[in-house]
């Protein structure tokens, strides 16, 4: 019997000129790929919610899906899904009801059964989101008892161009591995993660290892304070987010890669001509238990 990731890779190569998408549907129980029940879990989550800030919004929709893995990063079960929704004691807006497909009949009297998604969330030896700096602090403020766990990212953490994926959006990395789903809702988008994480590269090796050979190491935190306005563009070009709460750009290295960042900022951002207001940037260590809050 074929597994969905051989599914896939043959809807790939059906034709050189058209790409066969099949409905992504992830059952409960063996997966057909490995050897035995992996011995290690992970749990992959997804969230809606009624805005971009978790200080004034609410969670309207919760799902979680535990997987079981191997040594060699491969899936070879998965566990039930769950999913939940929350009324968020308001109306949604117009926008919210049209992104998440959810209306307000949908959430009447609904909440989220805290201590199951507590219990899931700590039964399991990391958690993934598909971008995980968004998912993350919705998460914790709604469940401060689950702070503190390791955190990895789909989204950031594995090289889908490397892989030959075009663009990181959940959706479309799951159209070119193959399959289709019904996109932005939480249970459905848990599902794309968990199967593009059963992605292979020409070396067998699946997204989900390398995913936890990147996301186990301990990086680099670096915020570029008292960068003068003038050098915005060549900071964001480099791949530096700006924090509006902090009023400061900032970007995350790994080791390797850190002096060849510091070089580069003392040359371009905190060199004379370029008007810096500080000596240099702010720069700490982030472990898998504090990246991406």
């Amino acid at each position: 019997m074929k597994t969905q990731s051989e599914i896939g890779d043959e809807a790939i190569k059906d034709s050189a000129s058209a790409l066969v998408l099949r409905p992504l549907k992830l059952e409960a129980g063996p997966t057909g790929d490995g050897v035995g029940r992996g011995k290690f879990v992970g749990v992959a989550v997804d969230v809606e919610t009624t805005s971009l800030n978790s200080k004034t919004g609410r969670i309207i929709e919760f799902a979680c899906r535990r997987f079981r893995y191997d040594g060699a990063g491969v899936i070879t079960d998965i566990d039930e899904a769950f999913e939940w929704r929350e009324d968020p004691g308001e109306p949604l807006t117009p926008e919210v009801a049209m992104l998440t497909g959810l209306t307000d009949d949908d959430l009447v009297g609904c909440e989220i059964d805290d201590d199951t998604v507590k219990r899931l969330l700590c039964s399991a030896s990391f958690v993934v989101a598909h971008n995980s700096i968004f998912d993350r602090t919705w998460v914790e403020d709604r469940f401060p008892e689950v702070r503190d766990l390791p955190w990895t990212c789909s989204m950031s953490q594995i090289d889908w161009k490397a892989r030959g994926f075009d663009g990181k959006v959940l959706g479309y990395l799951l159209m070119q591995s193959g399959f289709f789903h019904s996109g932005h809702r939480a249970s459905a988008d848990v599902d794309a993660l968990i199967q593009l994480l059963r992605h292979r590269r020409d070396d067998d090796c699946t997204g989900l290892a390398e995913l936890i050979e990147r996301g186990s190491q301990t990086s680099w935190l670096i915020r570029a304070r008292g960068a003068d306005f003038g050098v915005k563009h060549l900071l964001k070009d480099r791949g530096y987010r700006w924090s509006g709460d902090d009023k400061v750009w900032w970007r995350e290295v790994d080791d390797a890669r850190l002096v060849e960042e510091q070089f580069w900022l003392a040359s371009y951002v905190y060199a004379v001509e370029a008007n810096p207001t500080a000596l240099g940037p702010v720069i700490k260590r982030i472990t898998p238990r504090e990246r991406f809050r």
